[in-house]
């Protein structure tokens, strides 16, 4: 480590130079003077702009977020950074900082006469650098680079270059509904206790606001919240909710059908993970379970060839019950 210390304290410097001593006393050199190597100072400088770009491309491929190869670049960029960082302290240690072998028994007490000699021996060491300055600056500002490229990971704790990416949605008023085979769904394929799963027509089904859950419900039971008219909300008594449950993001995959009307549960969606329940009478308003709100409804719209389609875009943004606080 002696290497990269002193390395550190010759490309830093220090704030002031010494005052030379006075001119009739010639001071005795620690360091044998060796000539300046201005092509190893180049190669330093190129290899610390290498280390600050290569620092630079990993936060511009964190923060863009949508490149193929995502995981592979990012590693591949802070490996780059660091292997040019590196290079550059093994060029100056071996070609900027003076070779010297010394040997001698290690001193228990401080003296000042000997910590005056360090200094002078930092100070002679760097007379071979030519250009201290520049070193300086592209140095501070590959350290810079790289310790940024180190803490903006941190920035995966919460959406903060794209915070509208929670509020996103896929569906648009007039888009199909389609099954996982890709084919529409139909008013007349839905039965009153069937329990069905679509996605927008020419979307991802991997993206959080595709998938939707679609039940048919009694007209005479649908009490949506206010400001929800059936006839744009649930056609015929058919509802669209959100598949993703609002407690933890599960899915919400299973449909309590009763059996016997008279003793058994009414209708209700359920989330298989944590057990969260909803029904899809009341605009799928929480009856059991940890979610802390409703999930979000999706209008609808039964076209003239039968399909369902979205009568526009949902209530409330999908996603975990977080977004309660917010909203209430």
């Amino acid at each position: 480590m002696r290497w990269l210390w002193t390395a550190l304290a010759l490309l830093l410097g220090r704030g002031r130079r010494r005052p030379e001593a006075p001119a009739a006393v010639e001071r005795r050199r620690i360091v044998p003077r060796q000539e300046p190597s201005r092509g190893a100072e180049t190669v330093v400088l190129a290899l610390l702009l290498l280390a600050t770009a290569a620092a630079a491309g990993f936060i511009v491929v964190f923060v863009l977020d949508r490149l193929p190869a995502q995981t592979q670049l990012l590693g591949l960029s802070l490996g780059l950074a660091f292997a040019f960082l590196s290079a550059a302290f093994v060029v100056t240690s071996r070609r900027l900082v003076p070779v010297e072998q010394v040997s001698e028994p290690y001193s228990e007490a401080e003296h000042p006469v000997e910590q005056e000699e360090v200094l002078q021996l930092v100070e002679e060491s760097s007379e071979r650098m030519t250009r201290r300055r520049l070193l300086k600056v592209a140095a501070t500002g590959a350290g810079a680079t790289l310790g940024a490229a180190l803490v903006v990971p941190v920035a995966s704790l919460g959406p903060v270059a794209h915070p509208a990416v929670l509020r996103r949605s896929p569906w648009r008023r007039g888009l199909r509904l389609m099954d996982s085979k890709g084919r529409p769904l139909r008013a007349v394929d839905v039965d009153e206790k069937g329990f069905y799963t679509a996605f927008p027509e020419g979307a991802s089904h991997d993206e959080l606001g595709s998938p939707l859950v679609v039940v048919r419900v009694e007209p005479s039971r649908l009490d949506l919240p206010a400001g929800r008219d059936p006839a744009e909300w649930a056609p015929d008594g058919i509802v669209a909710y959100s598949k993703i449950c609002t407690h933890a993001g599960c899915a919400v995959s299973l449909y309590r059908a009763p059996l016997y009307e008279p003793t058994s549960a009414r209708p209700a969606l359920v989330c298989p993970c944590h057990y969260s329940t909803f029904d899809p009478a009341t605009g799928a308003g929480v009856l059991f379970g940890p979610a802390g709100r409703p999930l979000p409804q999706l209008p609808l719209v039964v076209g003239r060839d039968g399909a369902l389609r979205a009568g526009g875009d949902f209530s409330e943004p999908v996603g975990p019950s977080w977004w309660g606080v917010r909203f209430r």
